[in-house]
């Protein structure tokens, strides 16, 4: 592994003439900058991954297209200096950090990559275009760096979901790797955005997580104490069965009591999370929902409240003062069934 400070590429040919090693693994992260300890544990990643031969190029480009409103784009920190030092401490070998005219000689691109349905949900909903922009720049940039993987955090749950989609839907041959999201020790996600916040933004901000583990904490719960319900005799019903071991709260709860049966239905989930998003609204500084829903990781699809099992992402956002924030986190329904 190359020991000395990231190699700083601002053009195409500068990239192109980077050289690797025959056989050499090239691991690539795109980021937008103002890189903080999340993307560092990208880049550790990708560092582990292309082995001590290989080689780690990230990506510093704030990409016009992904930004509906040119005061956001305007506002985006940009911290080229300090990202060098973050990149490189974390390992890798070479920031390419073009320009926009770099990236866009001919201005805007004519053509472009359409997110389809899944792009148009959520985050999609919310900032409509976002994911044409976000994966017509993946696709040139991955183009550019020609890697044989390249790392996404989890935090952008539905952005790493769509980059999947387009790179096996348009065969491009590249293994796309998802890392978890890196929390601070309150829990909120590590972000950008989070700089914005006032201390006490960051308090209300806090209700995201909380929400999210709130949702886990009942999911769990709740189905163990169904798989432990289902262990008594059968003559006993669900809610009697939920007395004798000691939950009487949980056999009075009507929410509990609809819920006796053998799987844990997606309506309780959500409503562990809005109970704490609620109560965030009601903060001095308030929280103001967009949404929270629990959906397929394939598509983004909202999960029907029949379902039974499989994996799923709850995944929450919400604006606190001018600051938006998104959070989410994978739950496994029917895990103890």
């Amino acid at each position: 592994m190359n020991t000395a400070p990231a190699t700083l590429l601002r053009s195409t040919a500068e990239l192109e003439a980077l050289g690797r090693a025959d056989g050499a693994v090239r691991a690539v992260v795109m980021t937008m900058g103002a890189l903080h300890d999340g993307h560092a544990t990208l880049i550790r990643a990708a560092r582990a991954a292309a082995g001590p031969e290989g080689q780690v190029v990230v990506t510093v480009f704030v990409n016009p297209l992904q930004f509906g409103e040119a005061a956001d784009l305007d506002r985006y920190p940009r911290t080229l200096d300090a990202d060098l030092a973050v990149a490189s401490a974390a390992g890798a070998d070479a920031v390419f950090a073009p320009s926009v005219e770099e990236v866009y000689p001919g201005g805007e691109p004519q053509v472009r990559i359409t997110a389809g349905p899944m792009g148009e949900r959520l985050e999609g909903a919310s900032r409509p275009g976002h994911f044409d922009g976000m994966l017509t720049v993946v696709a040139k940039l991955l183009h550019l760096t020609r890697p044989d993987a390249a790392f996404f955090g989890q935090k952008d749950a539905q952005q790493l979901a769509l980059v999947r989609r387009m790179v096996r839907d348009l065969d491009f041959g590249i293994d796309i790797v998802g890392v978890p999201t890196v929390r601070d020790p309150d829990g909120l996600a590590l972000s950008s955005r989070n700089r914005f916040l006032s201390p006490e933004e960051r308090r209300t901000a806090l209700a995201l997580p909380r929400a999210l583990f709130a949702a886990r904490d009942r999911l769990v719960a709740q189905q163990t104490l169904h798989a432990r319900a289902r262990t008594l005799p059968e003559r006993d019903g669900r809610a009697a069965a939920l007395t004798r071991l000691g939950e009487a709260r949980a056999a009075a709860d009507s929410q509990a009591v609809a819920l006796a049966r053998p799987t844990v239905a997606p309506s309780a989930v959500l409503a562990a999370a809005r109970a704490v998003l609620d109560e965030a609204a009601g903060e001095e500084v308030p929280l103001t929902l967009d949404y929270v829903a629990l959906v397929d990781p394939a598509d983004f699809a909202a999960v029907p409240d029949d379902r039974v099992s499989g994996d799923v992402v709850l995944a929450v956002a919400a604006r606190v003062g001018d600051t938006r924030l998104i959070d989410n986190i994978p739950l496994t329904l029917g895990a103890l069934t």
